[in-house]
């Protein structure tokens, strides 16, 4: 078969559009389980908002998530095909991400940057997509391509156990270590065997098949790879970590097992997760055309709204004293409304930078007595004032924490999942808060953003400091005052809940 060029690329540029905008069916339907058989009430609610964010992307034609990932592709060639092209598979590859990255009526956020060990610069289209190939039998070529998170991705766990180790105490070891910054409920792929590099990608890999545990059960497992699915199933849930770590049922809505044969000496495992923004699809190309991707019929999606619970505080962030935040507790749940700064990675970074040299803060960025939103959000497009933007991982800024919160008098801040001892420690010294946003609720999110302006940095694109007034924005107390982690709290008190509960203490 013929495979032009052009068919390929927009193939390409049309499949990420499509997922960047829609979740899989039967990520909706896992989802929709897990809500309905969810008790405790902070997941419960996490995971309605994941669903309304779903639908209205749907609806809107617009990114789940802020973060609009990295490009995976992994592309089957037939032997027998030929290309009328003037171009690599990679250039093509890379070409079809920048159309779809760049799309004028639907931009989405460019997170790559170059340059990894040294400036950090981003290549401004989402390029480059990191590409795997494989020659076949046959005439056609077969993708499967996946827009992977950085909160997922960097939650990817790897060892080589001995032969004898026990491999799901391991994971069972491993996942509670994992955080909340995967966003769960959503997947986890495990590969077994083969090499470092093989196990890894395996993981990856399985990632991209549809959710059937439920199917795997009922039918009962027939090979070691089935039955070990079926048990790290069962024993993940049974941690208590629940939706974005709150605390809950469930964990996960599925786990994959792949594996391939390995050295007698080695047991190479490898983890990694896929997120509530769960972002993949699969297409042939024959020589017919480029491919086409059909939606999901908004039937599909669960008939559930997201409100506020009852007990919700209103907070006026623009009035908001030290008083105030130390009578709040892990897991109370609020609404704000006020003005708020942004600041991500590079943002914190360049701030450190600034007070290493004995230079004080750019004109008119002030951080006293107000909250910092870790985002990173989508531009805007038609009448939006800012596209997409959830919370990102509030870890990753816990090294900066005593700075901010010791030097700025920044009274506290808001990101997705949970804080790390020192930063705790530094929150409790100071007095300050932690709060997380759902992740995976990003477009629901930006709703409640009202007006948004750069403050500093604008050269850093996406990681500029902006000035957001947000009206009832839904947040969970994290951290409290006296450093209480409801990330610590919740999946113990559900832990618990679940071993007393006799399906699931079998």
């Amino acid at each position: 078969m013929n495979i032009k060029k052009n068919d390929f690329i927009d193939s390409i540029a049309d499949a990420l559009q499509f997922i960047a905008c829609y979740h899989p069916k039967d990520f909706i339907q896992a989802m929709s389980s897990a809500y309905d058989k969810e008790k405790s009430p902070a997941a419960k609610d996490a995971i309605a908002q994941i669903l309304v964010n779903s639908r209205m992307c749907a609806e809107d034609r617009r990114p789940i998530c802020q973060d609009t990932g990295i490009v995976n592709v992994f592309i089957k060639v037939g032997m027998d095909v030929q290309w009328q092209t003037d171009q690599s598979l990679d250039d093509m590859v890379n070409e079809g991400v920048r159309r779809a990255y760049m799309h004028p009526d639907n931009i989405l956020r460019a997170s790559i940057v170059s340059d990894p060990i040294g400036s950090r610069t981003n290549t401004g289209d989402n390029t480059p997509a990191v590409i795997h190939t494989e020659i076949v039998l046959g005439d056609k070529v077969e993708v499967h391509i996946a827009a992977k998170g950085g909160g997922s991705e960097n939650k990817a766990k790897f060892t080589i156990l001995n032969p004898t180790d026990n491999l799901v105490d391991w994971v069972l070891e491993t996942v509670p270590k994992m955080g909340a910054g995967w966003c769960p409920p959503g997947m986890i792929g495990i590969g077994v065997g083969g090499t470092a590099e093989k196990a890894m990608l395996m993981a990856k890999q399985s990632l991209m098949a549809p959710i059937d545990i439920q199917d795997l059960i009922e039918r009962g497992a027939k090979t070691s790879a089935e039955k070990l699915r079926i048990e790290l199933y069962e024993k993940i849930n049974q941690l208590g970590i629940g939706a974005q770590g709150l605390g809950g049922l469930t964990t996960v809505l599925d786990v994959k097992v792949s594996d391939y044969p390995t050295h007698a000496a080695s047991l190479p495992v490898a983890i990694i997760p896929n997120c509530a923004a769960s972002r993949h699809t699969h297409f042939i190309l024959d020589g017919s055309g480029p491919a086409q991707f059909e939606p999901p019929s908004l039937s599909d999606w669960p008939d559930i709204t997201w409100k506020a619970a009852e007990n919700t505080r209103h907070v006026d962030l623009d009035t908001i004293t030290q008083a105030d935040i130390e009578q709040w507790q892990p897991g109370d749940t609020l609404l704000l409304s006020g003005h708020l700064l942004t600041g991500r990675d590079a943002a914190h970074k360049k701030i450190a930078d600034l007070f290493a040299k004995g230079k004080s803060l750019p004109t008119g960025l002030d951080f006293n007595n107000r909250f910092i939103y870790y985002v990173g959000p989508v531009d805007p497009i038609r009448d939006e004032v800012v596209g997409p933007a959830g919370p990102t991982t509030a870890t990753r800024m816990d090294k900066f924490t005593d700075m901010m919160l010791g030097k700025t008098g920044l009274l506290g801040m808001i990101g997705k999942a949970e804080r790390g001892p020192t930063a705790i420690e530094s929150i409790k010294k100071h007095k300050s808060v932690s709060l997380i946003a759902v992740g995976g609720s990003a477009y629901l999110v930006s709703k409640a953003i009202k007006s948004s302006r750069i403050i500093a940095f604008e050269e850093m694109g996406m990681e500029a400091i902006r000035e957001f007034t947000i009206e009832n924005m839904p947040v969970t107390v994290a951290v409290d005052s006296r450093g209480g982690s409801v990330h610590e709290s919740g999946p113990k008190e559900w832990k618990q809940k679940i071993a007393d509960i006799p399906i699931y203490n079998k």
